[in-house]
C-alpha cells in the first residue's frame, strides 16, 4: 500500500515537474519572441504615422494615430519619391536570374563530386571546401580588380552583378551529402537499362532531392535580394541600383533623418516580399535543412 502510495506521488511530482519545465521554456520563448519581432512591430507602426507625429512624440507610440491620409503618404514617398519601385524591378531580375543560374550549376557540381568517377575527385572536392575558409572580403577585392581591369570595363552592368554570385561551395556540398544519400544500387541499375548520367539526374536525384533544393532557391533568394556590399562597390549608377543600395542612399542623403515614417515605409517595402516568401515555404525550408542535418 505504501508502495503504491509513494510511486503514485513520485509520479505527480515527475507531472509536477515537467509542467513547470515547460512553463519556464515557454515563457523565455516568449520574451526572445518579442524581443526579436519587436522591431518589425515599431518599423510597421512607423511606417503608419506622419511626420508631425512622428516629429512630436516625446515617448513613441507603439500605436499609429495618423489616418490612411499619413500611410498613403510614407508609402508613395518610398514607391516613388525615393523611386524604389525601379529599384525593385532591378532586385527581382537580379534574384531571379542569379538564383536560376547557381542552380543549375550547384546541381552539376554536386552530382559530379558525389557520382561521377575522375581522377583527383576527392583531392578536388577538399580544396574545393577549403574555399569556404577564404574570407569573402577578399573574394570581393579579386572579383572586383578582374571586373574592373578586363578588355570592358564591367562596371554597372548586369553582368557584373550576377557573375561573382552563381556559384556556392556551401550549396554544392550540401546538395552533394543529399545526393549521396540515394542508395548507388539505384544508380547502378539505371546504368545497366541504359540511362545516361544526365537523364538519371534528371528523372530521379533531382525529384529526390527537391525538398534540399527548394531550401537552397529560397536561401539564395533571401542572400541576394539582401545583397549590399558587392552591389554598391560595382553599381554606381542609380539605373543599376537594388534595394539595399537606394536604402544606404536614402539615409546617407538625409531622408532617414529628415523623415523616418517615409523612410521606414521603404524598408517595410524592402522587406515584405522576404517575409512573405518565408511565411509560404517555412516547412520546405526547415525540411530541406533537418533533412541534411539528421542524415549523413
Amino acid at each position: 500500500m505504501n508502495n503504491d502510495l509513494n510511486l503514485e506521488s513520485n509520479i505527480k511530482k515527475a507531472k509536477a515537474l515537467k509542467i513547470i519545465k515547460y512553463i519556464i521554456v515557454y515563457f523565455f520563448l516568449v520574451i526572445w519572441s518579442i524581443v526579436v519581432l519587436f522591431p518589425f512591430y515599431y518599423m510597421i507602426m512607423t511606417s503608419f504615422k506622419s511626420t508631425a507625429d512622428y516629429n512630436n512624440e516625446i515617448v513613441p507610440k507603439m500605436f499609429a494615430t495618423s489616418g490612411f491620409s499619413a500611410i498613403i503618404d510614407n508609402y508613395n514617398k518610398a514607391l516613388f519619391d525615393y523611386k524604389l519601385l525601379q529599384d525593385l524591378g532591378n532586385t527581382v531580375l537580379f534574384s531571379l536570374t542569379t538564383t536560376f543560374l547557381m542552380v543549375i550549376v550547384v546541381i552539376l557540381a554536386a552530382f559530379a563530386f558525389a557520382r561521377l568517377n575522375f581522377r583527383g575527385k576527392h583531392l578536388v572536392f577538399t580544396l574545393f571546401l577549403a574555399l569556404m575558409m577564404i574570407p569573402n572580403e577578399l573574394v570581393i577585392i579579386t572579383n572586383y580588380a578582374s571586373f574592373t581591369n578586363s578588355s570592358h570595363d564591367l562596371r554597372n552592368t548586369f553582368i557584373a552583378l550576377i557573375l561573382p554570385s552563381i556559384m556556392s561551395v556551401f550549396y554544392v556540398y550540401l546538395l552533394r551529402q543529399n545526393f549521396m544519400q540515394v542508395p548507388d544500387s539505384l544508380y547502378y541499375a539505371a546504368k545497366v537499362d541504359g540511362t545516361s548520367d544526365f537523364k538519371y539526374l534528371i528523372k530521379v536525384l533531382i525529384p529526390l532531392s527537391k525538398p534540399t533544393i527548394v531550401t537552397i532557391i529560397i536561401l539564395k533568394l533571401i542572400e541576394t535580394w539582401n545583397s549590399y556590399v558587392w552591389p554598391r562597390l560595382i553599381s554606381t549608377k542609380p539605373e543599376y541600383y537594388l534595394v539595399s543600395n537606394i536604402i544606404e542612399v536614402i539615409r546617407s542623403s538625409g531622408g532617414g533623418r529628415d523623415n523616418i515614417p517615409g523612410m521606414m515605409a521603404a524598408v517595410v517595402v524592402v522587406s515584405l516580399p522576404l517575409i512573405i516568401l518565408f511565411v509560404i515555404f517555412r516547412k520546405q525550408i526547415m525540411s530541406g535543412v533537418s533533412r541534411n542535418g539528421t542524415k549523413g
